[in-house]
C-alpha cells in the first residue's frame, strides 16, 4: 500500500498545482513539429515504473504535480527495494514539459524517514530532448538510469554511515556552512535556518555533533523549493560532505557548475 505523501514539506514546482495521477493522463499533448516532438506526461511516468517494476524495485509513495496550464508536469516516487534502508529511501524526481521549457529528464535522491528531508547525489541524471526518437530512446534510457539504483544501494548507504562516523565541532560546523556557501548550496538566507537546525535539532536522531546531524541541518534549510532546485543543491552538498568526511572523489563543485543545462529548473 502506498504511502500518501513523499514529502510533506517539499513543493513539486514552484507555482505548480498538486494533482491525483490520473489527471496526467487528460493533459493534452500538443502536436508535433518537424523538429519537436513532445510526449505525454503519464508515458515518461509509465516508462519510468516499468523499468523500475524491471528491476524489482516496488513504488511505496507518490506525488505530482502540473504548472503552466498543464504544460509542465513534475513528480516524486519513493522507491523500496524489498527491504528499506533504516532511515531513508530512494526518491525519483522525473518532469516533462509540452511548452520547450526543458526536456523530459529523470533525477535520482534519497529521503530521510525521521525528517522527510531529500537529497540529491546527482549520480544518476537522465534527460532527453522532445526530438523525433524519443519514444524510441526514453525506454533505454529509463531503464539504464533505474537500472543503476539497486547497484548504488549500498554505495549509498556507505556515505550515510561515514557521514555518522565523522564528528563535526561547532568549528567545523561553521567552516562547511561557509564552503556550502561559497559553492551557493545554500543562500545568506538560509544560513539562520542551518545554524538553528544545527544548534536545536528538532529529532533526537540529529543530537550527535557529525556531519550527519549537519548534512539534515542543511538539508531541511533548503528543502522548501522546486525538485529541481533542490536536486542541484544538495549535489552540491554532497561534494562539500564528502570531502570533509574523506570520501573518494569528493570535491567542492559550485551549483551553476555542477547542474548539467538540461536539468535546469524551470
Amino acid at each position: 500500500m502506498k504511502e500518501k505523501n513523499v514529502n510533506a514539506t517539499l513543493m513539486v514546482h514552484c507555482g505548480g498545482q498538486e494533482v491525483a495521477r490520473e489527471r496526467l493522463a487528460g493533459t493534452e499533448t500538443p502536436p508535433a513539429t518537424a523538429t519537436w516532438h513532445p510526449i505525454p506526461h503519464d508515458v515518461l511516468l509509465r516508462e519510468v515504473e516499468e523499468a523500475l517494476g524491471m528491476n524489482h524495485l516496488r513504488v511505496t509513495a507518490e506525488r505530482h504535480a502540473l504548472a503552466r496550464e498543464g504544460d509542465r508536469y513534475f513528480g516524486l516516487l519513493q522507491v523500496a527495494n524489498g527491504k528499506e534502508p533504516g532511515d531513508h529511501s530512494w526518491v525519483l524526481g522525473l518532469r516533462n514539459s509540452h511548452d520547450q521549457s526543458f526536456p523530459a529528464g529523470l533525477v535520482v535522491g534519497s529521503r530521510v524517514f525521521v525528517c522527510d528531508n531529500l537529497a540529491f547525489s546527482g549520480e544518476i541524471v537522465i534527460a532527453r530532448r522532445h526530438t523525433r526518437w524519443i519514444l524510441r530512446d526514453l525506454p533505454r534510457l529509463v531503464l539504464g538510469g533505474v537500472g543503476q539504483l539497486a547497484g548504488r544501494w549500498h554505495s549509498q548507504e556507505e556515505r550515510f554511515a561515514r557521514y555518522r562516523a565523522t564528528p563535526v565541532a561547532d568549528r567545523d560546523a561553521h567552516d562547511l556552512m561557509i564552503r556550502a556557501l561559497d559553492a551557493r548550496a545554500v543562500t545568506m538566507a538560509q544560513v539562520p535556518e542551518v545554524l538553528r537546525h544545527w544548534r536545536r535539532p528538532e529529532h533526537p536522531e540529529f543530537r550527535d555533533r557529525s556531519a550527519w546531524s549537519l548534512f539534515n541541518a542543511f538539508t531541511s534549510a533548503v528543502g522548501a523549493g522546486s525538485v529541481w532546485l533542490v536536486a542541484r543543491r544538495t549535489q552540491v552538498l554532497h561534494g562539500v560532505f564528502d570531502s570533509h568526511c574523506g570520501l573518494v572523489g569528493g570535491q567542492d563543485t559550485d551549483v551553476t557548475e555542477h547542474a548539467a543545462p538540461s536539468a535546469r529548473a524551470a
